[in-house]
């Protein structure tokens, strides 16, 4: 045997010893983060919108954690919309953002979320889904002041699970996870490794083992 061949069993214990692994993610780390800012992600206006929103606050040089505490506080706050949004002034907005922590960004971001609210009002009546339903919607999301490419990655990795023709979305980020994880780094052999109904979480708990190596511990544990 050459050393190019592959000994009989070879891969699919490979693929074996891959499910193993995504198994344990999923069942230790296996949550979106909308789902952990309180977002019961649907394909309605507010869910969206506050999607959005999250993606931009975790798109920030912040800790996630800081990022979701204060998306959560900014929906505590009322601003669940983008009409609320605009409607709030720039100095609750900034309190809201203080409430979760979020305070070494607070005044610009303060400012990028009335300026964005406005122009989804604007251009798209406060519904993400009019940008869906025009096509092009990672350049259209980019329009939106305070979300560049990490954030429109970010808003898409968790709206596959609402918007099933951008899956998988498995972004550089997450792939940065399954290379720590062992698990293979091509975004299509990932995304055979789980179902559909769970890209979103299995692709956000990839990222979560990019930013965190106890998430790589507590997956090696319970292999």
């Amino acid at each position: 045997m050459t050393q190019t061949q592959s000994r009989p069993g070879t891969k699919p214990a490979r693929r074996s010893s891959d499910r193993a692994t995504v198994r344990a993610l999923l069942e230790t780390h296996g949550r979106t983060y909308a789902e952990q800012a309180g977002i019961k992600l649907r394909d309605t206006p507010s869910p969206l919108y506050r999607l959005l929103v999250l993606s931009m606050l975790l798109s920030a040089r912040i800790r996630a954690d800081v990022a979701v505490a204060a998306a959560r506080a900014l929906s505590d706050a009322g601003m669940t919309d983008a009409r609320r949004m605009a409607e709030a002034t720039w100095q609750q907005r900034v309190d809201a953002l203080g409430v979760g922590g979020y305070r070494r960004y607070d005044e610009r971001t303060s400012t990028q979320l009335g300026d964005g609210a406005e122009l989804l009002l604007r251009k798209y009546k406060g519904d993400l889904r009019r940008m869906r339903g025009e096509g092009r919607v990672a350049q259209l999301l980019r329009e939106v002041p305070g979300i560049g490419p990490t954030g429109v990655d970010i808003f898409l990795r968790e709206a596959q699970e609402v918007w099933p023709e951008f899956g998988p979305y498995i972004d550089q980020k997450a792939q940065q996870g399954a290379q720590r994880l062992g698990l293979p780094a091509s975004p299509s052999k990932l995304a055979g490794l789980v179902t559909e109904r769970d890209r979103a979480r299995f692709a956000a708990a990839l990222v979560r083992a990019a930013l965190d190596k106890k998430v790589v511990e507590d997956v090696e544990a319970a292999v």
